[in-house]
């Protein structure tokens, strides 16, 4: 794997200045190298995880609803992909192999929102077969992060 990248998906505040002394090499080759994953869709955006159950005022339900769907003539799963993708709910999507062909993150207000996108937005695509939502109940952890309680310390031990 690239350090550079590795190094950016651990903690995308780093600045180019910290980067170059952490890869022994200058300001200017790691501006030139993200500016080169940036532009190739290699780095596709930078985020902060935020523990929104700790925000007031923030409330919002998150649900995962799988998706069996059939598949467009011409396009596959990607046309089907793109109509879903341009609803504003959606957080994530997948592909996946298994009993659902798609994998979708959606967020609302409440459960009812929620229930309302999948009955009068999804179900009604023709390529969906059949819906499955999952709602989330509580995020212990998310893309690698702790939510809530001690971080373990991984230095190893000395003795």
């Amino acid at each position: 794997m690239d350090k550079l990248l590795s190094l950016l998906s651990e903690n995308p505040r780093l600045t180019n200045s910290q980067l170059s002394v952490m890869l022994d090499t200058t300001e200017e080759e790691v501006e030139r190298r993200i500016a080169d994953f940036e532009k190739n869709s290699v780095i596709c955006g930078y985020s902060s995880v935020i523990n929104w159950d700790k925000v007031p005022g923030s409330e919002k339900v998150t649900a995962l609803i799988e998706l069996k769907v059939t598949p467009r003539r011409d396009s596959g799963y990607e046309a089907v992909a793109d109509e879903i993708l341009s609803f504003p709910e959606v957080e994530s999507m997948y592909l996946m192999s298994g009993g659902y062909d798609l994998a979708v993150y959606v967020t609302g207000k409440t459960f009812q929102d929620i229930a309302m996108f999948v009955a009068t937005r999804l179900a009604p695509i023709d390529s969906v077969i059949s819906t499955a939502t999952h709602f989330m109940l509580k995020k212990y952890k998310e893309n690698g992060v702790r939510l809530e309680g001690e971080t373990p310390d991984e230095r190893s031990p000395l003795f």
